[in-house]
């Protein structure tokens, strides 16, 4: 009978031991990302849940053009009548045409929410 009640004393021992550890572990874990708790020797930090990160982009796209047309680009008509007796020159000038275009592809507004949600713990340590 004295043996077993000595066993049963050394298995409570080892129990109410390992529980210990097992706080000391935790309160240690605890200061380590929390502070260093009540003892005023430390800052006290609030805590709260985030809602994690937020990315946002706007890309402006692709733009699809098709025929481009700028004009008639048929240069000077020059009329020629009927010449008689010698050389005739004609001389139509310089012919230029310009084509000037603004495309653009705008990515309008773009939004990002990082909410916390409903339900986040907050404490002080």
């Amino acid at each position: 009978m004295k043996r077993n009640v000595q066993a049963q004393a050394v298995a409570a021992g080892a129990a109410l031991g390992v529980a210990g550890v097992t706080s000391a572990s935790a309160q240690s874990l605890r200061d380590r990302f929390f502070g260093g708790g009540d003892d005023g020797g430390g800052e006290d930090i609030a805590s709260a849940g985030n809602g994690g990160v937020a990315t946002a982009s706007s890309d402006g796209g692709a733009v699809g053009v098709g025929d481009i047309n700028s004009g008639g680009n048929a240069g000077n008509a020059i009329g020629v009548g009927d010449t008689s007796g010698g050389s005739v020159g004609v001389d139509g000038g310089l012919i230029s045409n310009l084509t000037d275009l603004g495309i653009t592809s705008n990515g309008g507004t773009s939004i990002a929410d990082a909410s916390g949600g409903d339900y986040n713990l907050a404490f002080v340590s």
